[in-house]
């Protein structure tokens, strides 16, 4: 991996559509708007793009640590745009500041946690857990 410089932003947007909706994943009664669990996944694919330019060949990054708040509701048919910047870099620890927001508000923010890793060692370890 290449030095990260501080302040590097990446950015993910989804539009969002039923699938991604809490009344999916969990009881069905709740209402239809956007997921947090969802809201999580685009500030983590933000984070993945802020750094992707400086991966190398056979490298990638794996979530370690999410600490968000999810503080306003977004319907079916918006998109949802998350913003992360990388505020620290610790060898292959990369932290980030996250938001994301719906085009109307700002409806969630916090901070992420990706560690890179080298993907041959990373398959050959899990590959062992799978054998068991």
């Amino acid at each position: 991996m290449r030095q990260i410089p501080l302040g590097t932003k990446g950015t993910f947007t989804l539009h969002v559509q039923p699938e991604h909706l809490a009344n999916r994943f969990k009881d069905a009664t709740l209402p239809q708007v956007l997921a947090t669990p969802v809201m999580i996944l685009i500030m983590e694919n933000a984070a993945l793009n802020a750094m992707r330019a400086f991966l190398d060949a056979g490298e990638s990054a794996v979530g370690t640590a999410v600490d968000v708040r999810h503080f306003a509701a977004t319907p079916v048919g918006r998109d949802v745009r998350a913003t992360a910047e990388v505020v620290n870099v610790e060898g292959k620890r990369i932290d980030f500041k996250v938001s994301a927001s719906d085009g109307i508000e700002e409806i969630g923010s916090g901070t992420h946690q990706r560690i890179v890793i080298d993907l041959r060692s990373f398959n050959e370890r899990l590959a062992k857990k799978g054998s068991h």
